[in-house]
């Protein structure tokens, strides 16, 4: 499926699935976007409705599909669902929380299963900054064992990253932190505040465009692949840089770095909330993405592939020329868009300008 990823048409089929298969969950992350609470929802989807989820994901033949949280492992029947998936032919990702449950047994278990990638979050170099971000002490400690056993079983491993004004500071001892580490996707998400995200919390335009600066930076030399989650205008600092590059003249001779393999494949450019990526939540409903409260429908009563083809709020969110700001008047538009859950958290218009973007389009200039 990924060898035609790039030719993707986001009107017909998105790139990422992802399902919330519960809001339980014993963290209390200051980020967090589903306020999660310990105890599991009745009206989660059963078991039988997760597969035929699955059968349709595995129908629409979607790169990327993650089961999220909450904390996956608080669903009894995770084995079965990740079984199922692999019988018909779906790749899973899993972003479990770093709490007692998860254990080197459970790890075990989720290798055998078929899972393709173990992905945990570390917003911290050291336990007190993690420890702190996700609310429960010892935190860190079962994170770093987590990516430990995961090596052990070689379970590819990705870490998640959330970037906000609680731990800039400590951004630069997070990477090289990475790069002490056997994984393959460092996932930088950058803060959407929302549930317990908190608006004080977003960094700024400017502190986006550093870190976007050290990505690139680290891009270069790491020996695992990085992304960014709502931060789509990073797609645009990364064409900027390859067109100075070129304008400056031949690069300088160096060996690309020995990266970790990446099975499960990367987004193409363009790739945006309700344009590629969709999320089911826990009872069913499906939104373009875990930060926009818009439904387009719930799998229990149509299906997922007509959901995402048909419904309005899909197909506005997916038309650039609709816009507005400066985003509407930017020539980087198609390709990045910016996060449309942001503009919305920030303003209330899920079309609005990207809040957290310097750049001036040469239009407006």
């Amino acid at each position: 499926m990924n060898e035609n990823a790039g030719s993707l048409d986001f009107n017909e089929r998105p790139y990422i699935v992802i399902w919330e298969v519960t809001q339980a969950c014993d963290l209390a992350c200051v980020h967090c976007r589903a306020s999660a609470q310990p105890k599991r929802n009745p009206f989660e989807l059963s078991t039988q409705e997760g597969k035929r989820l699955i059968d349709d994901v595995a129908q629409l033949e979607v790169p990327v599909f993650v089961l999220t949280g909450g904390d996956p492992i608080k669903r009894p029947d995770l084995f079965e669902l990740i079984e199922h998936a692999g019988e018909v032919g779906v790749r899973v990702s899993l972003t479990p929380s770093a709490t007692p449950l998860l254990t080197r047994d459970i790890i075990c278990r989720l290798k055998e299963s078929g899972l393709a990638r173990l992905a945990v979050s570390l917003d911290g170099s050291y336990a007190e900054v993690h420890d702190a971000f996700r609310g429960m002490a010892g935190s860190f400690d079962r994170t770093m064992e987590a990516i430990e056993w995961a090596n052990e079983v070689e379970l590819p491993v990705q870490i998640n990253t959330t970037v906000s004004r609680r731990n800039i500071e400590d951004f630069d001892q997070i990477a090289a932190l990475m790069e002490s580490k056997k994984i393959a996707l460092w996932s930088v998400f950058f803060l959407v505040p929302t549930g317990r995200g908190r608006l004080d919390d977003l960094l700024s335009a400017e502190e986006f465009e550093s870190i976007f600066a050290k990505l690139y930076s680290l891009s270069k030399r790491a020996r695992f692949h990085l992304k960014t989650t709502e931060a789509q205008h990073y797609r645009r600092y990364i064409l900027q840089q390859q067109v100075a590059a070129k304008r400056d003249g031949p690069p300088e001779c160096m060996d690309a770095p020995n990266r970790e393999q990446d099975t499960i494949g990367r987004a193409p450019r363009g790739l945006n909330d309700g344009k590629g990526f969709v999320f089911v939540s826990h009872t069913g409903e499906v939104y373009p993405s875990g930060f926009l409260p818009f439904a387009g429908g719930n799998v229990r009563s149509k299906s997922l592939s007509k959901i995402y083809r048909e419904s309005s709020v899909f197909r506005h969110l997916r038309n650039a020329d609709l816009l507005g700001g400066k985003c509407g008047a930017c020539e980087f538009r198609h390709i990045c868009g910016g996060s449309r859950a942001r503009a919305y958290a920030l303003t209330g218009d899920p079309m609005a300008e990207e809040p957290c973007c310097s750049y001036v389009p040469n239009r407006l200039r």
